[in-house]
């Protein structure tokens, strides 16, 4: 927006003394099937984040503050907006329906795979995002659909907020993540991996995204200096139709995957990354 940066200074520099939180919101979509930039929409939230933390340090030491201003990322999601059916407002008194059908997005593969970048740039910004609310959670742009007289089910991006909201537990940790880059039209060039990771006395959770479109990834975890004892799995949200989705009649065509690729050798984690996928990895879980 024209206002942004501009917005949070003045507020801050009006209320820096009266508030902890300042509010950010974001949602994402693929625009003109730019489906490479889409799966890069978390480099895009992350620098969101880090421009705003900026700006209220900036504001703190301008008068001389001992407070930290952090952020509540209170509305954030996957949503078309730019497919809204305008069709389903209100256009007249004498148009009152009972229980409209509003901005019901049907989430496919590809979504998933983007939602799970999302989480992975809020984990890896957990030092300032102190607060982050998906918005919605039932029907209205959710990872949960409900029929009027019918049943429920899970859609494709429940998987990984359901994964991540489980295993992100404890402490998280700041992945170095080395990995070829890959160009996008909407953020510049990007790193076609990133990652996330959390530790806890349960164990040590990694949440990995590749975002090539077209090539798998070898990944190497190097845990060493974590001293894990225990098991490793891994498991995910990928597809080679990357629009498939579930419905009411195909509720389950859609779910976790796990990866039989993972293997561990001594204090190295080894998979194989399937192009466009979401994956999270658990060592020493119990």
């Amino acid at each position: 927006m024209p206002t942004f940066g501009a917005w949070e200074r003045t507020v801050l520099e009006h209320a820096y003394d009266d508030v902890d939180l300042i509010s950010c919101h974001a949602y994402y979509e693929p625009h003109d099937g730019d489906l490479a930039s889409f799966l890069a929409s978390g480099v895009d939230m992350g620098r969101f984040v880090e421009t705003v933390a900026q700006i209220a340090d900036e504001v703190g030491a301008a008068r001389d503050s001992q407070r930290r201003i952090d952020i509540s990322f209170d509305e954030w999601n996957v949503w078309y907006l730019s497919r809204h059916n305008e069709s389903g407002r209100i256009t007249g008194i004498d148009n009152w329906p009972v229980a409209p059908r509003l901005l019901e997005d049907s989430y496919a593969v590809g979504d998933a795979v983007a939602f799970g970048g999302l989480l992975i740039a809020l984990l890896n910004h957990a030092d300032r995002v102190a607060s982050a609310s998906l918005a919605q959670l039932v029907n209205v742009i959710a990872p949960i659909m409900t029929e009027p007289g019918g049943p429920a089910w899970r859609q494709t991006t429940f998987h990984p907020f359901a994964l991540t909201s489980r295993l992100a537990r404890g402490t998280a940790l700041r992945a170095l993540v080395e990995a070829p880059t890959m160009p996008t039209a909407a953020h510049g060039e990007v790193s076609v991996l990133d990652a996330a990771a959390t530790t806890s006395e349960a164990g040590t959770s990694v949440f990995l995204i590749n975002r090539s479109l077209d090539t798998s990834l070898t990944v190497e975890l190097e845990v060493d200096a974590l001293d894990l004892t225990g098991g490793v799995e891994a498991r995910g949200i990928w597809d080679d139709d990357r629009g498939a989705r579930n419905t009411l009649l195909e509720p389950e065509r859609v779910g976790v995957r796990a990866n039989r690729t993972v293997a561990r050798d001594g204090g190295v984690v080894r998979l194989e990354l399937p192009a466009a996928s979401w994956t999270a990895v658990t060592i020493g879980m119990r």
